[in-house]
């Protein structure tokens, strides 16, 4: 009998998604139902049916499964920030690893599995980036938080269990501005409101903070007062900027910033190394997770002095400056000038005289590199989620490196990638999976290619 809407059915959670969805299977058709982890036993409420798969919401649990825990957060069933707080830290690890083995085998043609599943100790509170989007609801009230799963409408919830805790007074100190000064919050439908998102970075080994309000508007009514209120909070901000987006868009930041207290950027430190932030420096949100991810990277590098390192994509130049000291020199390459300002910047402040730095696309200034007979011993590719153009992969192949270091926060177009790299006479020598995003349904993952030897 086929399933139809309003059903309900008995079904076995057999695997999750990689969007973190569990699957049953009822008379051949594909189940899906958040919130439920492998071997739960449930009735489902059927609520969307396709040709080839149905979507259905827990009514009840049977049988729970072992994998299953209490969640820490009373707002994690209304949030879209989490996936995976109904389950075991160990058994979201587990299924992880094996989502990156699977994409790696099915999409790469790659027949090993991932090394290990590398991961920080504690996987709460590690976040050191708030993008926090501010809001009226309904009833008028003030709501500072996440937006709820598939809508634009923001879940209130002052203490997040991803974000640092350092967090939460200063978030709860913006409100307490907002509500007590004549100061508007931006509404989405109409295009009016003065702000938009509270925006924190904060140094992990430094303890210093930025906070950053985004505005829809050319100055803060009253800013005085909400300086005074959040130094009086926390002796670490060191840094008060206004980020003028007044654009019709979904993207955060605009481009435009205005420092109204200290300074334009905090500092923290990475392997040793310091680096200045920005606000609209990209720097790895996960502390910790990003030391344990370049070690991984650069033991699969093994450079030895002498050698020179290509770093594509390489933002404000963290991974090739933590191996600097290991190369004979670092060329570093982004698009983003800003980023490669901030760069410069990093390789001046830590001393690092072998490093220089190229503004351009990965693909141009890889074509540029080899026509100047420029040929490195190792390639570090890091591109955005989408991976690389097959362009960047045939340029880089016929720079002939011996070496190809490849980090993704997509296990998907890492496999496409190296599918395309196998073809240009390179192979997946071994590749590990890194949760740099605990309780979502992100993994990182760095693979080592090396040169065929035919």
């Amino acid at each position: 009998m086929a399933i139809r809407k309003n059903d309900e059915i008995r079904l076995t959670i057999t695997t999750l998604t990689s969007l973190g969805s569990g699957l049953g299977r009822y008379e051949d058709m594909a189940v899906f139902v958040e919130n439920t982890a492998v071997g739960d036993e449930i009735i489902a409420h059927i609520i969307k049916v396709k040709k080839n798969y149905a979507v259905g919401k827990i009514k009840k649990i049977v049988k729970a499964s072992k994998d299953r825990t209490e969640s820490d957060c009373e707002v994690s069933q209304r949030c879209g920030g989490c996936a995976y707080r109904h389950i075991s830290y160990e058994a979201e690890l587990r299924e992880k690893k094996q989502s990156v083995t699977d994409a790696m085998q099915r999409i790469g043609g790659i027949d090993r599995e991932a090394e290990a599943i590398l991961h920080i100790a504690e996987p709460s509170h590690y976040r050191n980036k708030a993008q926090v989007p501010v809001s009226l609801s309904e009833d008028g009230k003030l709501c500072a938080g996440f937006y709820s799963k598939r809508t634009h409408r923001v879940t209130d919830c002052d203490d997040c269990k991803l974000q640092m805790k350092e967090f939460s007074p200063i978030i709860k100190a913006v409100k307490s501005f907002i509500a007590e000064n004549p100061v508007t919050v931006y509404d989405e439908k109409t295009g009016k409101g003065l702000v938009r998102h509270i925006y924190l970075r904060r140094g992990a080994k430094t303890g210093e903070i930025m906070v950053c309000l985004v505005i829809n508007g050319d100055d803060l009514p009253k800013k005085e007062r909400l300086i005074k209120a959040l130094t009086g909070t926390d002796e670490n901000i060191k840094s008060i900027v206004l980020n003028i987006n007044k654009e019709d868009t979904n993207v955060v930041l605009g481009k435009r910033c205005i420092t109204i207290y200290g300074s334009d950027y905090i500092e923290d430190e990475l392997l040793s190394l310091r680096f200045r932030i920005s606000p609209l420096s990209f720097y790895q949100v996960n502390p910790e997770g990003t030391e344990i991810l370049y070690s991984k990277a650069r033991a699969y590098a093994a450079l030895v002095p002498g050698e020179t390192l290509l770093d594509l994509y390489c933002g404000a130049g963290t991974i090739g400056l933590t191996m600097a000291e290991d190369a004979g020199q670092v060329i570093g390459v982004e698009i983003i000038p800003e980023a490669i300002e901030n760069a410069k910047q990093n390789a001046e402040i830590n001393g690092i005289k072998n490093a220089r730095f190229i503004c351009d696309d990965a693909s141009g200034a890889a074509k540029t590199l080899y026509d100047e007979g420029i040929r490195p011993n190792v390639v570090i590719l890091d591109p955005p989620r989408k991976g690389c153009s097959e362009d960047v992969l045939r340029t880089v192949a016929d720079m002939g490196p011996d070496r190809i270091v490849y980090v993704s926060c997509d296990s998907a177009t890492l496999a496409r990638d190296c599918r395309i790299f196998d073809s240009l006479g390179y192979e997946v020598k071994e590749y590990t999976a890194v949760d740099m995003f605990p309780r979502t349904t992100h993994c990182e993952c760095v693979a080592k290619l090396i040169r065929k030897e035919n």
